[in-house]
């Protein structure tokens, strides 16, 4: 399918080359591999003619063929991209640009919407042929900005909250995506695709979506950067729901400062999400690229919860030891390390049900009020119930009953919705585990400016109140880890080489301080140049043309 489209669409344009025209690159262009390129990289790039829009997209969608058939990370290229990609290279003639990102190829997971010839399906043909009544809000400020919406991304399917017995960045539409650091690598999901095509240079940033761990988690696993922004900062608006509660839209780049360059370009307030509306910003952000500064970590005080990392499963040592490592490194570059940070309230959160109701309850409503919105629900779905039912009833498509319901099953039989009498109190159970108990009583009691974790066990307490985290590159197993698998057993969840990564947690719109602090740190790590993949795309885009790298 890739082959014969890119092959297709690549004729067409060499009918057009001469109206549009080559570029005329200068002395001063270089080769930068596209698996490591940054947005300024690109930029420059366009800046001096080295290479235009229409090159980048071709690139990159010959990479994407070069992997899709082992990796599975991309579900569907956007029929209009090379449209686009010549619009933009037209304005760009003219001396017109819209911004840093003008002109560059971005992805999108599956779960965002677009009014386009490209599907919002969460990965599943239940909602396959169905159309959004407009572009999701940080969809039309990509647009805006100049960006080229390439394709959508694997995910795990219904982000996750399905199955009791799935596996991660698995879907019906694409089958199982996988990490590139080891075969069957588990990517972590559900933004798994937009993580590990950020990876390999598929696009140059993708966007992903996060109500808890999904953003945080597979960046970890796939040596990139995430920023799970705070609950409210970034509009949800057809955006397929989970929790209106927990879900955010966010980046995720190669480095801090491209993840910060997205951030900047999808947050502020939105009328059709009024969680946007608490933003203490309205329309006038923080520069969330200038945060990116060497200095981030000075004078910084920075916790660790130590009954959290006491928790960790005592088969991640290795991660254990390069977090035990990389405090060295924080206190070095300025910070002050406060240890016994904890959430107190931690133990309690373990082993209570009240914040897996509650996204549940969350679901059921959601779900429902975004279904009456399509314009098009060629399923005739009304909610859960008969998404549920069409899962059932469509076994060859869906995968069921191998992979069940059973997320779906509990969160009907419990028979509440976020309207229910009961709901209520179940909430302010759930925010406590996060506040008082967790994240924010933590920040509060030491005057802290930051918390870190290992990322592996960083996401659930920040998405009890919608806190903002970011995960950077921590480092990698060691020679000699034993192959540890998945509970279903399909996919490798610790081997050698692959890769983890290390959060900062702030409280509530603190996104500028925790940008500088995970700059800075990655600025004095550079881990990921470090580790090696056994699989990645051989096609490079330099001087006006695409070829292969020897």
């Amino acid at each position: 399918m890739f082959h014969r489209y890119i092959w297709s669409v690549t004729t067409i344009l060499l009918g057009t080359c001469t109206a549009f025209g080559f570029p005329n690159p200068s002395a001063d262009c270089t080769s930068v591999p596209l698996v490591n390129a940054t947005v300024d990289q690109l930029q420059q790039g366009l800046r001096q003619k080295c290479f235009n829009s229409v090159d980048l997209v071709t690139a990159h969608l010959s990479r994407i063929y070069e992997v899709n058939s082992t990796l599975h990370t991309v579900l569907e290229i956007n029929p209009d991209v090379y449209g686009i990609a010549m619009r933009m290279d037209m304005e760009r003639r003219i001396g017109h640009t819209r911004g840093p990102l003008h002109g560059i190829p971005v992805l999108i997971k599956d779960i965002i919407g677009t009014k386009d010839k490209m599907q919002t399906a969460m990965g599943s043909y239940a909602l396959v042929g169905a159309q959004v009544p407009a572009d999701a809000t940080v969809v039309t400020k990509l647009r805006e900005q100049g960006m080229i919406i390439m394709g959508k991304t694997s995910m795990s399917e219904w982000a996750n909250v399905r199955s009791s017995n799935s596996s991660n960045g698995w879907n019906a539409r694409g089958g199982q995506t996988y990490g590139a650091y080891h075969p069957q690598q588990d990517p972590s999901g559900s933004s798994s695709g937009s993580a590990v095509s950020t990876d390999l240079g598929l696009a140059a940033v993708t966007l992903g979506s996060e109500t808890s761990g999904s953003i945080l988690l597979p960046s970890s696993l796939n040596n990139v950067v995430g920023i799970k922004p705070t609950v409210g900062l970034t509009s949800r608006y057809m955006v397929v729901p989970i929790s209106e509660r927990a879900d955010t839209i966010g980046p995720i780049g190669r480095t801090v400062t491209d993840a910060a360059l997205m951030l900047q370009a999808i947050a502020g307030p939105d009328p059709k999400d009024n969680y946007t509306m608490a933003s203490p910003f309205g329309e006038h952000l923080p520069d969330y690229a200038a945060a990116c500064n060497l200095a981030g970590l000075q004078g910084k005080r920075i916790g660790i919860p130590r009954n959290v990392l006491d928790a960790m499963d005592p088969t991640n040592e290795a991660i254990r030891t390069a977090f035990n490592n990389a405090v060295a490194t924080l206190e070095e570059a300025g910070a002050t390390v406060i240890d016994n940070a904890n959430f107190t309230a931690y133990t309690n959160f373990t082993q209570s049900m009240s914040p897996s109701i509650v996204i549940a309850a969350d679901f059921i409503s959601g779900l429902s009020t975004y279904l009456t919105q399509l314009t098009r629900n060629p399923n005739n779905l009304h909610g859960l119930s008969s998404l549920r039912d069409f899962v059932h009833s469509h076994p060859a498509l869906e995968d069921y009953p191998s992979r069940d319901t059973n997320t779906w099953d509990m969160a009907l039989g419990a028979g509440i919705d976020n309207h229910s009498p009961e709901f209520w109190a179940l909430y302010q159970e759930s925010l406590f585990f996060g506040d008082e108990g967790g994240i924010l009583g933590a920040l509060a009691r030491d005057n802290l400016d930051a918390v870190i974790l290992p990322t592996i066990i960083a996401p659930e307490i920040p998405a009890l109140v919608g806190t903002p985290a970011i995960s950077v590159p921590l480092g990698a197993f060691p020679d000699g880890t034993p192959v540890q698998y998945n509970p279903r057993g399909d996919l490798v969840a610790a081997a050698p080489g692959v890769p983890f990564g290390i959060s900062f947690l702030g409280a509530k719109w603190s996104e500028q301080a925790l940008i500088g602090m995970a700059y800075a740190f990655e600025q004095r790590t550079l881990v990921r140049g470090s580790l090696e993949r056994y699989v990645e795309p051989r096609t490079e885009v330099r001087m006006g043309r695409w070829g292969f790298s020897s």
